[in-house]
């Protein structure tokens, strides 16, 4: 297991990335004054982004179902849980941007090589109201992908 977002596990039998990218801002107000440089105040954390870029072979490792299963969990609105291999707590994300590009095709259309970065943001983990359940997402997974 490289990763977890909520139930959804990257590995390389799923979806497996090949970039892992952390953006975190910090918040600061300014108040502009006369004859000296505005004055800056600390009003906390700002967004924290996460991006996943990654290459998908549906013939060698991962499954084109997982990118189904993604988009189905970013539908919901709900946040996820996203905790690495290691075991490292990243907090609570909501999946923002999910986008892919499918080139080298089979005959039938089916791609041999899909690229694709997922982007998450983080939430206030004490909106738990916002949290995604296994039991809601997994009816919905499975009817998005049957």
């Amino acid at each position: 297991m490289m990763m977890a977002l909520g139930m959804f596990v990257f590995s390389m039998q799923t979806l497996a990335y090949q970039e892992f990218q952390r953006q975190s801002a910090w918040r600061h107000g300014s108040t502009s004054r006369i004859g000296a440089r505005p004055a800056r105040q600390y009003l906390g954390p700002g967004d924290e982004t996460i991006t996943l870029p990654g290459v998908l072979l549906p013939e060698i490792a991962g499954n084109v179902l997982s990118l189904d299963t993604l988009r189905v969990m970013a539908d919901t609105g709900k946040a996820w849980s996203l905790i690495e291999g290691t075991g490292r707590i990243y907090g609570i994300y909501v999946i923002e941007d999910l986008s892919e590009t499918r080139t080298y095709f089979f005959r039938d259309g089916a791609a041999r090589r899909i690229e694709f970065t997922l982007k998450l943001t983080r939430v206030d983990e004490s909106r738990v109201d916002l949290l995604g359940s296994l039991t809601g997402a997994l009816g919905d997974i499975l009817r998005g992908v049957l």
